[in-house]
């Protein structure tokens, strides 16, 4: 269960990332409508791709795996708050939500 967990978080993180990354555009207007720097944009997707790697690397060693899926859960919650308070309808941060519950469920069947 926990190598089928981490390639869905990693199948969604990476492309996401990777596009905070590059600054695309449909995330430049992302961070704007969130009031955000696209540097700081860039920087939650720099967490986003280290989470990944984390959690790839965590399928031989699962304390980094736990720690990658833990603070993942931690930056969907954060995302979630973020929405939230922007002022966002609720269903804005369901997303958010979602990936929180399952890189939880992801750490949790970690430990077995």
């Amino acid at each position: 269960m926990t190598t089928v967990l981490a390639v869905a978080l990693s199948l969604v993180f990476l492309p996401l990332g990777l596009a905070k990354l590059a600054a695309a555009p449909f995330m430049r207007q992302a961070a704007a409508h969130l009031g955000m720097s696209v540097r700081l944009y860039r920087a939650v997707g720099a967490l986003e791709v280290a989470g990944v790697a984390g959690l790839l690397m965590g399928l031989t060693w699962m304390p980094l795996g736990m720690a990658a899926a833990t603070g993942l859960a931690l930056l969907m919650a954060g995302a979630a708050v973020v929405h939230l308070r922007h002022g966002d309808p609720p269903v804005r941060a369901v997303p958010a939500v979602v990936l929180a519950l399952i890189a939880v469920t992801q750490a949790a069947a970690a430990i077995g």
